[in-house]
């Protein structure tokens, strides 16, 4: 029950978010346009979690590493499970984006 709980949240093997991004990948942070605003990831892509089944489009190619985050994990769990049902192959959950920048040097 608890590792499936991680691995929905994004918990599981370490992930070297620092090499994902030096290798092309998207991070997208899933919080509102306000908290955004009031701070992000510079180069990051903000899409609200509620609005991103409809804004699909601007994440065009399927194959290319998503890193979704936002303030505490849990939205951007959520859209990294809209992202996989949608057909996105490399999804990787950063949980909160003040320590995702950390962790990718951003």
């Amino acid at each position: 029950m608890i590792n499936a709980i991680k691995k929905l949240l994004g918990f599981g093997p370490n992930v070297d978010y620092a090499r994902l991004v030096k290798e092309g990948a998207i991070i997208l942070d899933v919080r509102s346009k306000e908290e955004y605003a009031g701070g992000h990831i510079k180069g990051s892509l903000n899409i609200p979690v509620d609005a991103l089944p409809g804004n699909l489009n601007k994440l065009k190619d399927k194959n290319t590493p998503i890193i979704t985050c936002c303030a505490s994990g849990m939205r951007s769990a959520s859209a990294k499970s809209i992202l996989k049902a949608n057909g996105y192959v490399e999804v990787h959950n950063g949980g909160n984006w003040y320590s995702l920048q950390r962790k990718t040097g951003g």
